[in-house]
């Protein structure tokens, strides 16, 4: 019996399909291995993407949905520069919640969201 199995284990090592992704593949969006800088304006894009998926999750107010950055500047927290883009929404009634903050790694991978800009 303890031949068997030793045998099903090794014969496994032979017979498995490797999985290797090697170097010609790529992700984005989010996806991963992009290291390449994301322009201005492909982190506006990216920021109002997601800003949509987030009003329409219910994550933020609805009223977020469909408006246009106002800004979007690379700005260095700690020692990394990420990329913020801003919007603002005069439709929120708390004052403290009329900006909203979008913030992208330089390739353009999302980091989070907020209302302070920290």
């Amino acid at each position: 019996m303890k031949r068997l199995i030793y045998v099903l284990l090794v014969s496994s090592f032979f017979f498995g399909t490797p999985v290797i992704a090697g170097s010609g593949h790529s992700h984005d969006m989010d996806g991963g291995h992009n290291l390449a800088p994301i322009t201005r304006q492909e982190a506006i894009d990216r920021a109002t993407q997601t800003m949509n998926n987030l009003a329409n999750a219910g994550t933020i107010d609805a009223t977020w949905s469909g408006l246009k950055a106002v800004s979007a500047e690379q700005k260095v927290y700690a020692t990394e520069p990420e990329w913020v883009i801003t919007f603002k929404n005069d439709k929120v009634d708390d004052a403290s919640r009329k900006t909203l903050y979008l913030f992208y790694t330089p390739d353009g991978h999302y980091i989070a969201a907020n209302y302070t800009g920290n």
